[in-house]
C-alpha cells in the first residue's frame, strides 16, 4: 500500500483532486508499498530550499528529494521522500502557460514524484523525453490536459 501526506503550510486547500493523479502515477510506475510527503510552500521559503541544497538563489516550482538516493537506507516500505511545491509559483505559472490551477497543481506533483522514482530531464534529451512523455501520458489519463 502507498502512503503520503499533502502537508499545506501555504494554506492553499484546494487539491483533494490531487489524490487521483499520485494514485495514476504511482500505478502507471507500478509502485507499491511507499511512502512519501509533498509540502506545499511560499516563494520565500522556496527559495530558501534552492539556495540552501542546489546553490540557487531563486524561487523555483517544485523542488524533490529523493531518500532513495540515500543508499544507506534499508526499509520494507520505500521511503521516497519530500516534494516541496511553490504555490505563488504554482499560481503565476498556470497564469501563464494559460492552464488551470489544477492542471499546473498536478503537473508539479506528477514532476515531482517522478523525480522521487529516480527520473533525471536534466541528464540529457533522451531522459527529459522519457520524463516529459510519461507525464503528459499520467496527465491525460486523469483529464488534466489544460
Amino acid at each position: 500500500m502507498n502512503e503520503y501526506n499533502i502537508v499545506d503550510e501555504y494554506g492553499y486547500q484546494n487539491y483533494a483532486y490531487l489524490d487521483e493523479v499520485i494514485k495514476k502515477t504511482l500505478e502507471m510506475e507500478k509502485v507499491k508499498e511507499s511512502i512519501f510527503t509533498i509540502i506545499f510552500i511560499d516563494d520565500e521559503k522556496m527559495q530558501e530550499l534552492n539556495k540552501t541544497y542546489r546553490n540557487m538563489d531563486r524561487t523555483t516550482d517544485v523542488l524533490s528529494f529523493a531518500y532513495e538516493d540515500n543508499e544507506y537506507m534499508d526499509y520494507k516500505m520505500r521511503h521516497l521522500g519530500e516534494i516541496f511545491i511553490s504555490i505563488p509559483k504554482m499560481k503565476s505559472q498556470a497564469q501563464e502557460y494559460g492552464h488551470s490551477e489544477e492542471r499546473e497543481l498536478s503537473f508539479l506533483t506528477v514532476h515531482g514524484l517522478l523525480h522521487l522514482l529516480g527520473y533525471d530531464h536534466t541528464k540529457g534529451i533522451k531522459e527529459e523525453k522519457e520524463m516529459f512523455g510519461k507525464q503528459e501520458m499520467i496527465l491525460n489519463a486523469c483529464g488534466k490536459r489544460k
